[in-house]
């Protein structure tokens, strides 16, 4: 009797499985991808603090020095940062000097969370070669308009480091 009743129990489990393995299962309900930030003021509040910072540490930058790129890395992550990197090492092999600072005339608040539209000035700036020949083309605008992704990063001393950022067009730059 207790075999019949243990084989019926053991028949009614393997019947209950292969009949759940054959029903559809139910889709995950996905989640919103969690930004770290608490709300849209926080993110654009920390995307422009870094993004001056990251400006701030390229104006003290003296290409003959590399560890004063160290501060610009600091802000970076990603595209951004490896792009930086190559970039002002290779200025550094090549003997450049840069000269003037860069301001930021006007900031503002991008498309997505942690995106800004960010005004430059650079008409202060000049890269001069080894031999002392500018490198600025002469057609750089004075100012113009880049897109700026930041994103969230605890570590970092403003919770964000830049990702990425392009030239735009943007009139209010």
């Amino acid at each position: 009797m207790i075999a019949r009743r243990t084989a019926a129990l053991l028949a009614a489990t393997v019947l209950a499985a292969a009949l759940a393995a054959c029903a559809p299962t139910a889709s995950p309900t996905p989640s919103p991808t969690a930004t770290g930030f608490a709300s849209e003021e926080e993110a654009f509040a920390a995307a422009e603090a870094t993004y001056r910072a990251y400006v701030d540490a390229l104006n003290e930058v003296d290409l003959s020095d590399p560890a004063t790129f160290e501060p610009v890395y600091s802000h970076l992550s990603g595209e951004a940062l490896d792009s930086e990197k190559r970039t002002l090492t290779q200025m550094h092999s090549d003997g450049w000097a840069v000269s003037g600072d860069t301001t930021l005339p006007a900031i503002f608040e991008g498309e997505g969370l942690g995106e800004l539209v960010v005004c430059q000035n650079v008409s202060e700036v000049d890269v001069r070669d080894a031999e002392g020949t500018s490198q600025v083309a002469a057609d750089r605008p004075d100012v113009f308009a880049l897109e700026v992704r930041v994103v969230f990063d605890p570590s970092s001393d403003t919770n964000a480091r830049v990702a990425e950022s392009q030239a735009v067009q943007d009139s209010r730059c």
